[in-house]
């Protein structure tokens, strides 16, 4: 059977795996299916309050399309896990202003398992991380 070491790096894997491939996925659809322009008329249509430029507000949808794009795949591979988890943080942090600042009820059925998903990888130990890409750079870099 497994030992507990590698059920607790299968589970790193899974968590990664998921979280990386769910933000990865997120950022790929808002940059390259809908657009830009397309989930900022979306998002503007539903909760209509001019709080925000269009340009700035479309300003700060790409940026968080590009670290969600970007940082889910380092994620995914287990490359840059720190780098990748502070600034997916960093961006739910800004995703729950955004969304409260425009309707404080909003349906968090999308960011909550994000949520969950970082939260416990910031909480594992790192080192419980066998197969990663950083893990690997390691051994083989000096």
């Amino acid at each position: 059977m497994f030992t507990p070491e590698v059920q607790i790096a299968m589970a790193f894997l899974l968590l990664r795996g998921v979280a990386g491939a769910l933000f990865f996925f997120q950022g790929y659809d808002k940059l390259f299916n809908i657009g830009v322009p397309g989930v900022a008329t979306a998002f503007t249509d539903a909760n209509r309050k001019d709080i925000l430029p269009t340009n700035l507000f479309r300003f700060f949808i790409t940026i968080s399309s590009w670290v969600e794009f970007i940082c889910g795949a380092l994620l995914f591979f287990g490359l840059f896990r720190g780098f990748a988890l502070t600034c997916l943080s960093l961006n739910l942090l800004f995703v729950a202003i955004a969304f409260s600042n425009f309707k404080a009820m909003w349906d968090m059925q999308y960011f909550f398992p994000r949520m969950v998903f970082v939260t416990a990888l910031l909480l594992m130990p790192w080192a419980a991380d066998r197969w990663s890409l950083d893990l690997l750079l390691e051994a083989y870099l000096p």
